[in-house]
């Protein structure tokens, strides 16, 4: 285990502002779905010309997760993969359900760990499309399952966050635990008390924060302990989250077990350490299985990401 160095990653400053969020809102509610993606191979090759950082970081991911020396075409089809779960935002956030095909694996997993009454960790990535997940819980609650999720990132984050889905539609009001607070674990272990899931994005690492490094892609890359850590603090299941975009008007979500503290059984420490492995490992297989599903537009081997 390790301290992770100052994080590069935190200091930038994402692309764009409300403003552009309420007009491609307004844009793509009125134009349409269909019309509006046109414009997504534009706004995915402006990035592979503008961002050179943005292209080496994808270039030398994605000849990790192919197997082979990735193409400049490879790298357009990674952008463009992320503008298209970005745009599918607006209708995802809108409730527009309709426009897509969503199909969703191991939801038997999550209904095992509510029914014990503690709710559950779910550990995702910067991977596909965290709103199809709010969707898949939306379109469960027929099958009699509401799945009642609150995500848990840095504060900073959250404020972005907020902002951002105020601008795709101001009526969504999410559960976001702001970390950094005073109370923050305290509303985390009162959300798992009442039964909800706590879901942390566990592969972005932040200044003096705990890590460890483990195999991924090839190289030992660092993850951080937090999301794991907690769980084995209040004695809780660890699932595996993902909506993995797979092109057109079809995701894919998928739940899996990654670990599970419930019983506080074993050396903690030992068993932290074997579930961020686990986890490190489910997400190295997905990455190979859908390479472009991952948005991380950085060196994440040699320079130590942020929070974002």
């Amino acid at each position: 285990m390790s301290v992770s160095a100052p994080a590069d990653w935190a200091q930038r400053q994402e692309r764009g502002s409300r403003l552009a969020m309420t007009l491609m809102r307004w844009l793509s509610l009125r134009l349409g779905r269909a019309l509006s993606r046109a414009i997504l191979p534009f706004i995915a090759l402006y990035f592979l010309i503008a961002a050179p950082a943005v292209r080496r970081a994808s270039r030398d991911y994605l000849t990790r997760a192919l197997g082979c020396p990735a193409s400049w075409l490879d790298v357009l089809r990674h952008l463009h993969t992320f503008a298209a779960t970005v745009h599918d935002r607006v209708y995802l956030l809108n409730d527009r359900l309709d426009l897509f095909d969503i199909t969703i694996e191991g939801q038997d997993v999550v209904d095992r760990a509510l029914a014990a009454g503690r709710g559950a960790v779910l550990v995702g990535a910067h991977f596909g499309s965290f709103e199809v997940l709010r969707a898949a819980t939306r379109s469960t609650a027929a099958e009699g399952r509401r799945y009642d999720a609150t995500m848990v990132m840095y504060e900073d984050n959250a404020r972005r966050i907020n902002a951002t889905l105020a601008a795709l539609n101001p009526q969504v009001k999410p559960r976001i635990i702001a970390l950094g607070r005073p109370d923050a674990m305290m509303l985390v272990e009162q959300a798992l008390d009442e039964n909800r899931l706590v879901g942390f994005l566990a592969d972005r690492t932040l200044t003096a924060q705990p890590t460890l490094s483990v195999p991924f892609l090839g190289e030992a890359a660092l993850f951080p302990l937090g999301a794991f850590r907690l769980a084995a603090v209040l004695r809780q299941q660890v699932v595996l989250m993902q909506g993995i975009y797979l092109g057109g008007r079809r995701y894919h979500v998928r739940f899996a077990s990654i670990a599970d503290f419930s019983n506080g059984a074993g050396a903690r420490n030992a068993a932290v350490c074997d579930a961020v492995r686990a986890y490190a490992q489910a997400l190295d297989a997905s990455c190979r299985e859908h390479p472009y599903n991952w948005f991380n537009f950085f060196d994440f081997w040699h320079e130590q990401p942020g929070p974002g």
